[in-house]
């Protein structure tokens, strides 16, 4: 087994919050123990690490419930402080162990940080970061993901405004969150105002986007001339209208959002080593192998 306290000079529990740190500091191997609060702000933290630092004079360990996020972007960048992530099961566990109640104390939880990682250092093992090029990609794919999120939910709230007065293009058109889509309902936001436009006026938004677009022209033509209003209620269509076109402005630049994180994706992926494995695999495209390879990281040991 190895002995993490012959490396470091000082150790310190974390509890982590938005507003605040709790602190379990230990200094050397057998020294005594002191509890603090600190302030969340990178200033602040900059002087009491220093301060700490220049008090023991050598490396430091940290053990917080974190593998990522700005408290360990913070500690990561001073040379002298390792961070040893502790699994937040673990932590629950213990806690319970000697607290039967479950009852969270920040304090405790920074102490008991500290207890996992000086008792257990075969299994707590400090924090080795993936490439630069691996945590970007890592990155960019969560962001991603909460894009489309994102989206869904302007698609959901498009689908619900057409339903008050203006269905018929949900039936006109399959995909809701395309250009096509978004493009027909900015030109006519209403039942009324297309059938107030000409049929070659129609004819040709539908020519101009070429594909499916063009040959579903007729049939879509046809529907619109049959179309009849769900409703005349000038205060629903007004209201409505105006969501429809304040949602969907929001859509397009969600839309074009993807696609840019889509190009810059595919790019980073492309150029890293491991991209051709999780190409190949069965059932990945190319959105899930960039996930993949962002979620193993290139630590082949993993």
């Amino acid at each position: 087994m190895v002995d993490q306290t012959a490396k470091f000079s000082a150790f310190i529990g974390l509890d982590w919050a938005n507003q605040k740190h709790d602190v379990c500091v230990q200094v050397g191997a057998n020294g005594k123990r002191r509890f603090e609060v600190i302030k969340n702000t990178p200033e602040f933290l900059e002087c009491w690490l220093n301060e700490l630092h220049s008090e023991v004079g050598g490396s430091i360990a940290v053990a917080v419930e974190l593998t990522r996020g700005p408290i360990v972007y913070l500690l990561q960048k001073y040379p002298f402080i390792t961070v040893f992530p502790i699994h937040a099961l673990s932590l629950a566990r213990y806690r319970q162990a000697f607290a039967p109640s479950g009852a969270k104390d920040d304090p405790t939880d920074a102490e008991i940080a500290l207890d996992l990682m000086l008792k257990y250092p075969s299994k707590v093992k400090p924090l080795k970061p993936s490439s630069n090029e691996v945590r970007v990609l890592s990155h960019l794919v969560e962001q991603r993901r909460l894009l489309v999120e994102d989206k869904r939910r302007f698609v959901n709230r498009l689908i619900n405004a057409l339903k008050q007065y203006y269905s018929q293009p949900l039936e006109w058109f399959s995909h809701r969150d395309s250009d096509l889509f978004c493009d027909f309902l900015l030109r006519w936001p209403s039942l009324q105002e297309l059938k107030r436009s000409r049929e070659n006026t129609i004819r040709e938004f539908f020519k101009s986007r070429g594909g499916n677009a063009v040959s579903l022209t007729e049939k879509r033509l046809e529907a619109i001339a049959a179309a009849v209003p769900l409703t005349h209620d000038e205060a629903v269509i007004q209201a409505h209208k105006r969501f429809v076109q304040s949602v969907i402005k929001q859509l397009k630049v969600t839309i074009d959002n993807i696609r840019t994180y889509d190009s810059e994706i595919r790019t980073l992926f492309e150029q890293m080593p491991d991209a051709a494995i999780f190409s190949s695999l069965p059932g990945t495209g190319p959105c899930l192998a960039p996930r993949l390879l962002a979620a193993i990281g290139d630590d082949r040991e993993r």
